[in-house]
């Protein structure tokens, strides 16, 4: 089960063969009880197989607004920047990144940013304590009552717990995302704030009133983002090579990644943190409806749509439950699409460029190199139900302003999601592996 911000998804799993039996798809019922929905999906799958009623359910979770992070680090290029970086690799939107300390001021606007889940980061190992001391005084005098994750200088962490132990502020310990320059470490913080998701958002956000919410928390095992890179992973290491999954959505764009990286390139020069394998980002300005309007505008100045779109992009963000009525329609989405597609590849990737250095020309290289990645899968909404073949869409623009340098893919596989396996396979992944795999692989088949 995906509970999503718009739609919630079931899939029946025969379990260990990992056949797919069923699937069904109703609105996110979260104007009444988000177990509305389910009643309906479960429903619909026990027409088509009647051991979808007494099926073992194990569900994620992006509705209510999802998990919502906010970053307080050190320096902004350092923990800072890492932190905003695990905070999406762990299915979080970053709401607020705030660095250089924490004053009584900056409590009242981290608190107006209402995230659910707060990443504190800061110094590494060895080195400054004072700063992320100084965030836990100001917290703790400010009797702040929303989870807290603690993933910085380990040496100040016995002495941070014991200011947020003292204000009864619920709080989590990780490993520090940055042990040293240079080094992003974030396993260990991005499993803490899973554990924060489940223990304290998912019952917070009363979205079911059933047991006193308490069916609805016992399905749930992670935010939706953080089970499809989960699926991500496993699907790159099935595949034995580099896997990219771009989800357009209606409000935003998800690029998620799992490429080989060069040693040589894990220090980058424009980079402090490091880059690592497995990584997330969300683009809040390019989605399908709600954010239709800004994506056509990035598209139009990325050279990739033409300024005619406008139209379109405002009649689909006035009412997000549009649908193309007529050929037209469906190819304005399409074209839609494609730009959030390739704008979010280029955000996600870095780029290749030459510079001039006191050893001459040279080329320069930031971000993450997606060109040799193998497998590009495209998932949501507008993609699923399209008969377009995947690449008409996922590759339409990769090549274009080659002169810009862009590390995108040159020549992979593309697959669209339409079965919507990948959250599945992430649910499966720890409790029945060889159904997960098996899964997987519907996506690797012609």
């Amino acid at each position: 089960m995906d509970f999503g911000s718009t739609f919630t998804k079931a899939a029946l799993v025969e379990v260990p063969s990992g056949a797919l039996v069923a699937t069904a798809d109703h609105r996110t019922t979260i104007d009444t009880d988000v177990l509305d929905g389910w009643d309906a999906c479960r429903a619909a799958l026990a027409a088509a197989d009647p051991r979808a009623d007494d099926a073992e359910v194990l569900a994620c979770s992006s509705a209510g607004g999802g998990l919502r992070i906010a970053v307080v680090g050190n320096e902004e290029l350092v923990t800072a920047e890492a932190g905003r970086r695990v905070a999406l690799s762990s299915g979080g939107r970053v709401v607020h990144v705030t660095h250089g300390g924490l004053a009584r001021a900056d409590v009242t606007t981290l608190r107006a940013t209402k995230p659910d889940v707060l990443l504190l980061v800061g110094g590494t190992d060895g080195g400054n304590e004072e700063v992320l001391v100084g965030c836990a005084t100001t917290l703790a005098r400010a009797r702040w009552r929303g989870p807290v994750v603690v993933a910085g200088n380990v040496d100040a962490q016995a002495e941070v717990a014991a200011l947020l132990t003292g204000s009864g502020t619920p709080h989590v310990l990780a490993d520090n995302v940055v042990p040293r320059i240079g080094v992003l470490a974030p396993e260990s913080a991005r499993a803490a704030i899973r554990e924060m998701f489940l223990r304290h958002v998912i019952g917070g956000k009363h979205l079911s009133r059933r047991d006193s919410g308490e069916r609805f928390t016992a399905m749930v095992r992670g935010a939706t983002p953080d089970v499809v890179l989960t699926a991500v992973e496993l699907l790159a290491d099935e595949l034995g090579s580099d896997v990219v999954v771009v989800d357009v959505g209606g409000a935003t764009t998800d690029v998620h990644s799992v490429v080989e990286v060069d040693p040589e390139d894990a220090g980058l020069s424009r980079q402090v943190v490091a880059t690592v394998p497995v990584s997330r980002t969300v683009e809040g300005d390019l989605g399908m409806r709600w954010s239709a309007i800004s994506t056509v505008e990035e598209g139009v100045a990325a050279g990739l749509l033409d300024p005619a779109l406008a139209d379109a992009a405002a009649v689909r963000q006035a009412d997000p439950s549009y649908l193309p009525g007529d050929a037209l329609g469906a190819d304005a989405d399409l074209a839609i699409a494609a730009a959030a597609v390739t704008v979010a590849l280029r955000r996600h990737a870095g780029r290749s460029q030459v510079v001039f250095s006191p050893e001459g020309r040279v080329v320069e290289r930031s971000g993450k190199d997606l060109r040799e990645v193998d497998l590009l899968v495209g998932s949501g909404g507008v993609l699923r139900h399209s008969d377009s073949p995947a690449d008409g869409v996922l590759t339409r623009h990769l090549a274009a302003d080659p002169g810009a340098g862009w590390q995108l893919p040159e020549h992979p596989r593309t697959v669209v999601d339409r079965d919507y396996v990948l959250a599945p396979v992430g649910l499966l992944a720890a409790a029945y592996p060889e159904a997960a795999r098996s899964l997987a692989r519907r996506l690797l088949r012609p």
